[in-house]
């Protein structure tokens, strides 16, 4: 069958630049229905599986099971040993991950061709052949990941509790979306392996799911390895879907908590709305797109302009399988009462009723949304997620086509009839999160929340006793001998694409790949300077005159230049770095020249709005403010600092600091601009349905316009490293996690030895596999992950390891870090070594398939000064080096004792315990 999905801008849209997607669907007697979409592009396969079993699926009592069942999935199956599901993905060049939502779980891999059926072995051995590796040993560590999950990205952070209060409040008792998808702590403390095989037998089955193959692969060939696979797993019991439970809010709810870490307000509103593809949910989107986003946006003219409450307001449509619900979220200003906040919301709302929409406005979304969809169609990676998605939830693979065709078809009757249907006069649920001590700040009304806090001292762990004997593994008989893992065969050849380069007459360097796959175009300027060219006490300048580049210019006011850069669809961001201001550009190949006079009136004719000025001055402050009570923030900040001492640019972070932002004027703005943006230190990178005329043709006027002058670029002396290892703690009172982070500074990405050192980081803490977070996740279940590795510019320089773990983990988790960089340096073994190499060299084969990885492999090029193939140069490398190289590099590179230790956490239980780990006494620092 063909899928042809053509653009909902029909009027707009050039014939040629149709795209179709080419898909067969057929289903297996177990029920198993399966999608395939051959794309020859690129060497590579993508395997996507979507279980039509989210959080949704849970009961109270037993909530997180969904999830968690994810986590057990990439542990063992029958056939496929303890965490080898990473391991062989990896090793054979491929990546893997998977997520859950409130209505589903979708697992996916990318790997380069040869690799298939390896994957489909694995995936049909996990659907068919898991329930009885579920061991008592395996669970209870994935019940302590899991854990430790839900306190990184909940409960250690500012606003984590926001979405379990408002779910709990704004859906009735035993709806299957009052509780998150992370679960409650206590079920999973105590579910039990009975209950997740009860789970799996119930949802994991053939005829809950849907598996797509996108990629270069022989259909015919692909049909018999699925049904030879997944053919004989049987059919589960019958699974109906779950139907919409629509919601209704009798009266307004208003709650509150006082949030550990949040040093600035936060108000969420939310009203009940409707379900996924219905036909409301297309005009509902639209509406939070007209109310919230850019500066027509009535919310932003009230509450950023107007009465400067806050620096953003977010307005969306959020529908799901089971119904919707249509939020306004907003994080004030410090000090801000969020009654103002209430009060200025319906302010917005009265503006939108007395102004109205325009088709401006609605085209200004549907040229977006189209830019969108081509993106997704970059990859096939989310070709085949969105196949799968759509299949499984609006019963046809191909319902792109019906989904762009209701987007099109919204009118400006039909965004104003959603408002008053579901907004306008409805009740609502509000959530206010105001810092500790700050109840003054909530909205008029609200009540406290019940939020449950982990007490530290008495945090939840599985525990179970040391055996020495393993749990046996019961085999289920099969018609295949599925102990024999398939064999890969050749890897394929690997082209790398062409890259064409010349210099403009201004002195301005271009790198460029054509790829006429879609009709878009990705290009970034690239200015050298960034942070480094900040003046000396007004750190964050850079930061600011990026921000400054897209309010407007000397012809169009910030509004103006917003709305012509909306209307063709382009997506135009300016971005400060520690070494470079870039400009990046999405757009869709027939408007890069429009893109281009754009670009040319910011680099030439800034408009330096003092209005704009003060507004980002506002929200810099405020970000700043916000970041620190972040305990991953303030553990990076403090090792900048002992890294580069108290007056090293590098020491502040791109945006600067309170003090410095607070003093920094629209004339250091304007010096900075004159002094720094320079064609000569300009590098032009663009990937797309573009060639080199094309380029040079349309860049005529800003090439004769912009004329270049000298940029003095700094010298960056890099520190000496730490004389011995030492502890260093930030006390954050009350955190659920410690956060770790280890190193020191090291030698910049020029230097010939930074590849090396990348490749012999790798097993160390460079991916899933490294031994860190082996360790620390999947043996012991102390954290979500950890990682290490080096990182850096065309200047500096840094090794860094980090993780976040339970705050009662801390000492035995330094402990860790620093025994197994000890034991690293003795060596790796030759099968370590063999995965670093294939993981290494394989994965080429799908390093080349977006215009993003084009783009980048440009940079790489044009910043660091690496020939057009430098990724053959850095395969021969890996190639040729042995286990003794590896081992006498790893003793230069990683340096063991020679590291600072950082760790932000809560002082008064965990800074005593820190002096057993051997380094010292450690240092209590402020910041």
């Amino acid at each position: 069958m063909l899928l042809a999905i053509s653009t909902f801008l029909s009027n707009n849209l050039h014939a040629e630049e149709k795209f179709a997607v080419n898909y067969e669907k057929f289903t297996l007697g177990n029920g198993l229905e399966v999608v395939f979409h051959p794309d020859k592009s690129d060497p590579v396969v993508a395997i996507a599986i979507q279980y039509h079993v989210g959080s949704n699926r849970e009961v109270p009592g037993k909530t997180g099971f969904a999830h968690l069942f994810e986590h057990m999935m990439f542990q063992e199956s029958e056939n496929v040993p303890q965490d080898q599901f990473f391991r062989k993905i990896q090793n054979a060049g491929g990546t893997l991950n998977g997520g859950t939502n409130k209505d589903g779980t979708v697992y996916y891999q990318v790997v380069p061709k040869n690799a298939m059926e390896m994957v489909l072995w694995m995936e049909s051995d996990r659907m068919g052949y898991l329930a009885n590796t579920v061991t008592n040993e395996a669970f209870a560590n994935q019940q302590n990941v899991v854990q430790n999950e839900k306190r990184q990205n909940y409960d250690n952070r500012p606003y984590g509790h926001a979405g379990y209060v408002m779910d709990k409040n704004f859906y009735p008792e035993g709806h299957p979306y009052s509780w998150q998808t992370i679960g409650v702590m206590e079920d999973l403390f105590n579910a039990t392996v009975e209950d997740v095989k009860e789970f799996h037998a119930k949802y994991y089955v053939p005829n809950n799911a849907t598996l797509v193959i996108a990629g270069d692969f022989d259909v015919s060939v692909a049909r018999k390895m699925v049904e030879r696979y997944f053919g004989e797993i049987p059919k589960g019991g019958d699974i109906t879907d779950p139907k919409p439970l629509p919601v209704q809010i009798e009266r307004t709810k208003k709650l509150y908590h006082e949030d550990n870490f949040a040093t600035t307000p936060q108000l969420t509103m939310a009203w009940p709305t409707v379900e996924q593809y219905h036909p409301d949910a297309y005009a509902l989107s639209f509406l939070g797109q007209i109310l919230s986003n850019g500066k027509k946006a009535p919310m932003y003219k009230v509450l950023v302009r107007d009465k400067k409450l806050t620096s953003n307001v977010n307005v969306y449509n959020m529908s799901q399988e089971l119904g919707g619900r249509f939020q306004v979220s907003v994080n004030a200003n410090s000090g801000i009462s969020l009654a103002e906040v209430e009060k200025a919301i319906f302010e917005g709302f009265a503006m939108f009723e007395q102004e109205g929409i325009t088709e401006n406005d609605l085209e200004r979304i549907k040229a977006g949304l189209e830019t969108s969809f081509y993106n997704q169609l970059s990859s096939v990676l989310t070709k085949s997620m969105q196949l799968a998605r759509y299949n499984e939830y609006a019963g046809d693979p191909g319902y792109a086509a019906k989904d762009l065709a209701a987007i099109q078809a919204v009118t400006i009757a039909d965004v104003k009839r959603v408002y008053e249907k579901y907004i306008k006069g409805m009740n609502y649920v509000a959530t206010s999160f105001v810092p500790k001590g700050q109840v003054n700040l909530v909205a008029e009304n609200s009540v406290k929340a019940d939020v449950i806090e982990e007490n530290i001292k008495e945090a939840l762990e599985v525990v179970l006793e040391e055996t020495s004997t393993q749990t046996e593994i019961k085999k289920t008989p099969s018609k295949i001998d599925r102990s024999v893992e398939p064999a890969q065969g050749p890897d394929p050849a690997v082209n790398l694409p062409e890259v064409w380069n010349t210099r403009l007459k201004n002195g301005m360097q271009v790198w460029g790949i054509t790829n006429k796959e879609l009709p878009l175009v990705q290009y970034t300027i690239s200015i050298d300077g960034g942070h480094l060219l900040d003046p000396a006490g007004k750190a964050g300048v850079a930061a600011i005159v990026a921000s400054m580049m897209t309010e407007g210019t000397k012809t169009k006011t910030p509004e103006e230049l917003e709305e012509v850069i909306d209307l063709l669809g382009a997506r135009i961001s300016v971005n400060a770095g520690t070494e470079q201001i870039t400009i990046s550009v999405n757009t869709l190949a027939r408007n890069f020249e429009k893109t281009i006079a754009i670009v040319e009136e910011m680099l030439l004719e800034p408009r330096w709005d003092e209005e704009q000025f003060n507004l980002i001055k506002i929200r810099t402050l405020n970000n700043l403010k916000r970041n620190q009570a972040n305990p991953t923030y303030l553990a990076a900040e403090a090792f900048r600092k002992l890294t580069y001492g108290n007056d090293h640019i590098l020491s502040t972070e791109t945006s600067g600091t309170a003090e410095t932002v607070a003093n920094i004027t629209l004339d250091d703005l304007k010096t900075y601009f004159a002094k720094t943006i320079s064609p000569s230190v300009t590098r032009f990178h663009i990937a797309g349905d573009i060639d080199s005329k094309q380029v040079v043709n349309a860049t005529k006027n800003l090439t004769a316009n912009w004329k270049p002058f000298n940029v003095d670029l700094p010298h960056v002396t890099i520190p000496e490293i730490p004389e011995k290892s030492a502890i260093y703690f930030v006390d954050v009172p009350g955190a659920k996690q410690s956060v770790i982070f280890v190193g020191r500074p090291a030698f910049p990405r020029t230097n010939e030895d930074f590849f090396a050192a990348t490749v012999v980081n790798d097993k160390l803490g460079g991916s899933f596999n490294g031994f860190l977070n082996l360790i620390l996740r999947e043996e012991k279940g102390f954290t979500y992950g950890a990682r290490s590795g080096f990182s850096g510019g065309r200047t500096f320089g840094e090794f860094t390891a980090s993780t976040s773990v339970r705050s009662t983990a801390t000492l035995e988790s330094v402990q860790i870090i620093k025994d197994e960089m000890e034991k690293y340096i003795r060596g790796i073994s030759d099968e370590d070594l063999q995965f670093v190499k294939n993981s290494r060299i394989k994965s080429n084969a799908r390093q080349f398939e977006t215009l993003g990885s084009l783009l980048s492999m440009l940079m790489e090029i044009s910043t660091y000064n690496k020939p057009a193939d430098f990724v053959k140069e850095e395969e021969a490398f890996v190639k040729a080096i042995t286990a003794d190289q590896h081992t006498q590099l790893a003793k230069r590179f990683i340096l063991p004792n020679n590291l600072y230790y950082v760790i932000a956490g809560d002082a008064e239980t965990q800074l005593p315990e820190m002096e057993k780990a051997g380094l010292g006494k450690p240092e209590l620092i402020k910041l």
